[in-house]
Parts: structure tokens; C-alpha cells; sequence
């Protein structure tokens, strides 16, 4: 059986049975901060589960059903084996006061074993805890379905809630055989019982209280390519019509990994240094990692994102095998602490994490920036206006740092008391609005009169506090001067500067071209 006819099925099924289909919602929940992702089917209907009646009002019923496309990354490091993916679709039904668990046992039942032609291996049921009673009515709805192996478990199966608080409850999950015969989780039907007003995690530890809602609601979720693992009798996921038998673990996290950000990329996203950019970062980066060619996609944004990190990857590589120290790799080089972690492991060796993040909140409280780097000379003269373009070079560095992204380094300058020439790595022309936006931080710095300090600092120590080298520093010697303006930029640089930044002017840039592949130059005045 086809994959689409497998989803096609699952959506007929309950439809036939009062559900009313909802699409999927997108990959950025709307209105919930408290997650970066939709995780599962549930959460575009939380707040009904808390008001049974609003269900009836906005979506037309109490009983609905969708395939929701889902993104986790807590299992990340999982990828790549036989059933775990970061992008996947969620099967799920899901009822607001409308039916209760009979109904929604009796549906799975006779859709795992009528409609797909599966062998229920055996289900789990909640074992009961202090402040919650064992599921004794789900035990007794499988034994009248003739299922016999029934298996007790604890908080495993206790489901919620999604975010800081929400709707929980136990649950009844199904297993059935795959190929080889193991054991697979392909069902988990939730009874929303109750209203957690914490974390999940608070509800492990007791810090959260648990309040039984007036309506019990049903809350079901079935992994869309398990199922299809499962219908088509094959031992992974990526042997399924899903995928392109994907046989290596390399294979299938790159395969996973650009299948999850061009479905995020499709919602709005895009790659950044927070929140769901810098998800989508690091799942694009690490796809690289593991790729020896180039990556296979259309989307213009990952193969962007591909040739930003190459040149990183290269450089980070090199450094890791010299043994250098994960901070030093992740600020000078830009190399994540994601991928220090595996390469560690992957050659049996450890890092010391918690000094790693100990650092770089010491480096953050020094700089507050990631427009740190250094400058090569450049400077014709000493003058009065050539040591005015010098500290100007800095803020537009900075800036590019700011409005293009953290990875830029200085290629080149040349300084001169009538105008800047300033070369920087970036694939493509800037559009009208980068120019302005670059061009308007520079003045907005100038106007806030920042002042220019000068700090000399052992080169190990400066090291710290240093983002992006475009130079090697093992030439320099011991103690190096670092220029720092403001919280806005930290250089290491030679001098000589301005005090403040009010002594600048109104800055402009002139022109902006292309000088090689992958190397644009931008000429600037000072007004």
C-alpha cells in the first residue's frame, strides 16, 4: 500500500465516523511562545480542550481529525537510525467532550487491524500514580477486544502537557511487529483528563498541580511513517516510498535534515542565531557536516546557508584535529558546540561543557556582541580624517555583522583621508534595503556617542572575546590591543582611533561591487 493511499485512508476513516478534517496548522505555532515548533496534532487545539463548547462554534464539531506536520529536535542525536526523523507527519483524531475512551480505542482497533491489516503486538496502560488512579476502563476495552497482553507503565505514559502549562492526561499506547519483529510504538491515545498549570517538568518534580477538567477530552497521535514502515513490511523508515533508501547514517540525516528545513523555510522561517532561525541553522549545518558533495536541493536559502558554513566547516575541521578548545573553536572560528559534541564522541573523546558555557557567558558579559573580529592595518596614513574612516570601518563591520548575519570578515581595506574601501565575504549584490539598513546603524552608533577604549590583554585571554578572525593570530605576540566601542563592537586592531563616536560625522556609502566570487567591496564617506 502507497504512503498517499495510507494517508488517504486514515482521513476517510474518521470522517466517516463524524470527524471533520483540519488542515494542518503551520510549523510556527501562532500564539503560543512557550514552543519554537508544533510538536504534535494537539497543540493547534489546546485551548479546546479547556472550552468543549468553542470547538462546536470555530471549527464546526467536537470531533476532528488532520495529518499535522511536526518538528522535534530533542531526539536529534537519534537521527539516522531505523525509526527516529525531525521532520515528520502526525495522523491524529481528537475529540472535545464529543466521545470518550471507548469509542476512541474501538476506532484505533479497527483501523490498525481492519483498514491496515496489522497485528496489535500489545498496548500499555497507565499504572496508576499518588494523585492519579490507574486506568483500570482502558484495561477492560482492550480485554473486550480480545487483546491479551497488556503491559503497565508509569510516567512514560502519562502525555503532557505541551509548552509552560496545558491539558494531560494517561495514555493507552499500540505496538506492532515490523519487519525483523520488533516492536514498534505506533498509536498513543491520550485521555485529557486534567490541566497541568506548570511545565512537564515541573510535573515530574512535584512542582506543578494537576486539576481535573470538566470534560474529558481525547487526544491521539500516530507517526505517519512508522505506519508506512509497518503497512509496507520494511525495517526503517527510509526504506519506505517516503524516502530514497537512504541505507547510511550519513545518507539519512543529510536526507532527513533538508527535508525538515525546506518544510520550515516554507512556513516563513529563515536561518538565524535564535530561536527557530537557529534551529533551522543547525539542522542545514549539520546536513553539511555529514555531506561529501554538495547538498540536493532546489531551496535558495540552504544552498545559501551551505556555501556561508563550508569555508567554517574547512577551518573549525582543522583547528578540532589540532585539539584546540571547543570556546576557542566556536568564537573564533564560528564552529558549533553541536558539532564539537559529535565529533568528540564520535572519536571516543569528552569536552568539558560546562567550561565551555561558563566562558561564553564571561565572553558575552565582555563584549555583548557578536561583532567582534580584527582589522588588517589598511590605514595610508595617521591623519586626523584617516583615524575618523579607521574607527568608521569598525561600526560598518559591525553592522554588516548585524543585518547580514555573524559570519562576516574583513577581506581587505584600504584607508585613506577622503574615503573607506572595505572588502568582505558575502555571495551576492546587497539589495537597496541591506545598503540602507547598514548604512543606518552606522549613523544610529555614531549619534548614540559611543566611546572608543582601548584595552591591551594577554593574546589568550582577548582570544575569549573574539568571534571571527580574518587573520592568523599566532603571528602577533603576546599582548594585543583590543578596540572596543561601546556594547557594539570589539576588535582586536593596531589603532590609532577616535575617543567617541560623535566625532564621525554623518557616514554613506558610495558604492557597493563585487571584486571576486564570493568577495564584495563597499566604498564609504564620512559627510
Amino acid at each position: 500500500m502507497k504512503s498517499s493511499e495510507i494517508r488517504e485512508r486514515y482521513l476517510k476513516f474518521f470522517k466517516k465516523r463524524g470527524h471533520k478534517i483540519i488542515p494542518s496548522a503551520s510549523l510556527i505555532p501562532e500564539n503560543d511562545p512557550s514552543v519554537l515548533f508544533t510538536t504534535a496534532g494537539m497543540q493547534q487545539f489546546k485551548k479546546y480542550y479547556l472550552n468543549p463548547d468553542l470547538a462546536e462554534k470555530e471549527l464546526g464539531s467536537k470531533n476532528v481529525t488532520s495529518v499535522q506536520k511536526c518538528i522535534r529536535t530533542g531526539d536529534i542525536d537519534e537521527v539516522g537510525d531505523n525509526t527516529h526523523l525531525t521532520f515528520f507527519e502526525m495522523l491524529g483524531n481528537f475529540s472535545f467532550g464529543g466521545y470518550g475512551r471507548k469509542e476512541a480505542i474501538q476506532y484505533a482497533y479497527e483501523f490498525i487491524t481492519k483498514e491496515m491489516n496489522l497485528k496489535i503486538s500489545y498496548v500499555t496502560i497507565y499504572q496508576g500514580s499518588k494523585n492519579v488512579p490507574r486506568d483500570n476502563e482502558s484495561e477492560k476495552i482492550w480485554q473486550s477486544l480480545g487483546i491479551k497482553n497488556i503491559k503497565e507503565e508509569g510516567n512514560d505514559v502519562f502525555w503532557g502537557p505541551t509548552g509552560d502549562s496545558g491539558p494531560c492526561g494517561p495514555t493507552t499506547e499500540i505496538y506492532c511487529k515490523n519487519l525483523s519483529g520488533k516492536d514498534v510504538e505506533i498509536w498513543n491515545i491520550v485521555f485529557n483528563e486534567y490541566f497541568c498549570n506548570g511545565s512537564r517538568e515541573n510535573l515530574d518534580k512535584s512542582k506543578a498541580n494537576l486539576e481535573k477538567l470538566p470534560v474529558l477530552g481525547i487526544d491521539t497521535g500516530m507517526g505517519f511513517e512508522r505506519l508506512v514502515m509497518t503497512v509496507q513490511k520494511t525495517d526503517s523508515v527510509y526504506d519506505t516510498d517516503l524516502f530514497n533508501n537512504e541505507k547510511t547514517k550519513e545518507e539519512r540525516i543529510i536526507a532527513d535534515h533538508i527535508k525538515a528545513s525546506e518544510f520550515i523555510i516554507s512556513d516563513g522561517v529563515l536561518p538565524g542565531n535564535t530561536g527557530a532561525g537557529y534551529v533551522l541553522r543547525r539542522l542545514i549545518r549539520r546536513a553539511v557536516r555529514f555531506s561529501k558533495g554538495s547538498l540536493k536541493t532546489n531551496n535558495e536559502q540552504i544552498k545559501l546557508e551551505e556555501k556561508k558554513f563550508k569555508k567554517t566547516l574547512e577551518a573549525g575541521l582543522k583547528e578540532f584535529k589540532k585539539g584546540e578548545d571547543p570556546f576557542v573553536l566556536f568564537t573564533t572560528f564560528g564552529f558549533p558546540i553541536e558539532i564539537t559534541k559529535e565529533l568528540a564522541t564520535e572519536q571516543g573523546k569528552n569536552i568539558d561543557e560546562q567550561k565551555f558555557y561558563d566562558d561564553l557567558k564571561k565572553h558575552q558579559e565582555l563584549s555583548r556582541t557578536a561583532s567582534v573580529g580584527m582589522f588588517k592595518g589598511g590605514l595610508v596614513g595617521t591623519g586626523e580624517m584617516e583615524t575618523k574612516y579607521h574607527t568608521a570601518t569598525h561600526l560598518l563591520l559591525s553592522s554588516l555583522r548585524k543585518v547580514l548575519g555573524g559570519e562576516i570578515i574583513q577581506k581587505g581595506s584600504n584607508i585613506t583621508a577622503e574615503r573607506i574601501r572595505f572588502d568582505f565575504n558575502w555571495p551576492e549584490k546587497l539589495t537597496a534595503e541591506q545598503i540602507k539598513a547598514v548604512e543606518g546603524l552606522v549613523n544610529e552608533k555614531i549619534s548614540e556617542k559611543l566611546p572608543v577604549e582601548m584595552m591591551e590583554l594577554p593574546k589568550k585571554e582577548a582570544k575569549k572575546i573574539v568571534t571571527t578572525l580574518s587573520f592568523d593570530l599566532s603571528k602577533y605576540g603576546d599582548m594585543v590591543k583590543v578596540y572596543k566601542i561601546g556594547n557594539f563592537s570589539v576588535e582586536f586592531c593596531g589603532g590609532p582611533h577616535i575617543k567617541n563616536t560623535s566625532e564621525l560625522g554623518h557616514f554613506k556609502i558610495v558604492k557597493e561591487e563585487a571584486i571576486s566570487a564570493g568577495v564584495r567591496r563597499i566604498k564609504a564617506v564620512l559627510q
